[in-house]
């Protein structure tokens, strides 16, 4: 029998029960409809959302199964995570991708209501923290997190924007319960407060803070990557969906290594692919996805990651948002290493991220181009700045990706140093004498 899969969209986010992961006599033969939860503004869920919707992978993967079943996809776009656990836990999204500290929760609430839920893949990690960063007004005075002592912050509570936020501050001497009046905003709300003027910072996951500094509405105050703890997303399915479509759950997940593989192998393509469908524009999704960007896509779940899970438990639980988690019975790769094979399932695990390098995206072209250090990027940037879409350079310090234009740059003798924040550059200062802060224009004049 020739089958097709239907991919619907999320006109309806709440359907019947029987319709999730369910099956419905049509025809005499049998339809499942399998709902997917996703963020397709999370730019680093891409490989479980946004990217693979576009690429069509999980449809062809389904079709390629020969059960005598039509399936249909049911895509639901959220802007967090907390919306799709609770889908979850109500039976009405059978897969979900979210950020670490809402992977927590998702797990914490399929406990706790009986429908419990597994961790079953990774999208997007970086092993330092650069996915969350802390930013403030463009015209703002603050400099350092100690600026923030008794001002009013904007994040997401319960997500890894805030467990950034968390960390950074406790590690600044300031306490985070009192320290500061805290905002529970959504992230778009949290921008235009910035924009307003009701809050003097924003800490936000990705791809927030990357697109308020390239529109100009936002500059860096704090790089994520300075906690040096590794932060992802991931891919969480319902416990009893995947027991009972075991191979639908594989199909999904053959998809997701299809779409990762895509994307690494034609990182501009896939943010101009990723930029059509959300609206982001494609220098900031780059920013985050390219060649050399601050996320890392793989599926595998590494050990890494599992330990820095289990850190992040104590965050949660201090907040109150959830208890006791227990790590290691809510991640599962069993699926992932069935689908991918344990050969490349062992290669994924050793596999590391791409060293940091500066890259130019011309106009018109579908690569970048990279250059051996930021100053050699600054001379082409001086040469040809009429014909470029944007220019990126990595961090000194922690190689966080971030605009050139936006960047704080430090001379060192005759060597031009990018920082993400000024905190991190005046940390660099310190310990080389002579170093000092310098404007992009000066840079590019110094390189040129």
């Amino acid at each position: 029998m020739k089958r097709t899969v239907v991919a619907a969209s999320a006109a309806v986010l709440l359907l019947p029960l029987s319709a999730c992961g369910g099956d419905a006599e049509a025809g005499g033969g049998s339809t499942v409809t399998v709902t997917v939860g996703y963020q397709s503004r999370t730019i680093n869920t891409v490989t479980a959302g946004t990217l693979l919707r576009s690429l069509g992978s999980f449809e062809k993967q389904l079709n390629a199964l020969d059960d005598g079943v039509r399936y249909k996809v049911s895509w639901q776009d959220y802007a967090t995570g907390a919306p799709i656990t609770a889908q979850m836990t109500a039976g009405k999204i059978d897969i979900g991708s979210m950020g670490d500290f809402p992977l927590l929760i998702n797990a914490a609430r399929g406990k706790q209501l009986d429908r419990p839920t597994r961790l079953v893949s990774v999208t997007g990690y970086n092993l330092r923290g650069g996915l969350n960063t802390i930013v403030t007004a463009p015209g703002s005075e603050l400099t350092s997190l100690k600026d923030l002592k008794g001002k009013k912050v904007s994040t997401s509570v319960g997500s890894a924007a805030d467990g950034t936020l968390v960390r950074a501050l406790q590690r600044a001497g300031i306490d985070p319960a009192d320290g500061i009046e805290k905002l529970n905003q959504q992230p778009a709300v949290g921008a235009s407060a910035l924009a307003a003027g009701s809050t003097d910072a924003l800490s936000q996951f990705v791809a927030w803070p990357g697109l308020l500094a390239y529109q100009g509405k936002a500059k860096a105050l704090y790089d994520g990557a300075r906690l040096n703890l590794p932060t992802f997303h991931g891919v969480t399915a319902r416990e009893d969906f995947a027991e009972r479509r075991p191979a639908v759950l594989e199909a999904f997940l053959k998809a997701q290594a299809e779409a990762t593989d895509y994307l690494n192998e034609h990182p501009v393509d896939a943010a101009e692919k990723v930029a059509k469908a959300t609206g982001l524009p494609a220098e900031v999704v780059y920013l985050y996805n390219g060649a050399h960007g601050i996320a890392t896509f793989d599926p595998a779940i590494k050990p890494r990651l599992v330990a820095a899970l289990k850190q992040d438990v104590s965050v949660l639980k201090s907040a109150e948002l959830t208890g006791d988690v227990d790590v290691d019975s809510f991640v599962d790769d069993r699926y992932v290493k069935k689908a991918l094979g344990a050969a490349a399932y062992r290669d994924r695990l050793a596999s590391k991220p791409a060293p940091a390098a500066s890259e130019a995206w011309p106009e018109g072209a579908s690569k970048t181009l990279t250059f051996t250090s930021p100053s050699a990027l600054l001379r082409h940037v001086a040469r040809h700045r009429d014909a470029l879409r944007a220019a990126y350079v990595p961090d000194t310090t922690t190689g966080t990706l971030w605009f050139a234009d936006r960047a704080v740059w430090v001379a060192d003798g005759d060597t031009l140093l990018p920082f993400v924040a000024p905190d991190t550059a005046r940390a660099y200062i310190a310990g080389h004498a002579g170093a000092r802060i310098v404007s992009y224009a000066d840079a590019l004049e110094r390189a040129s």
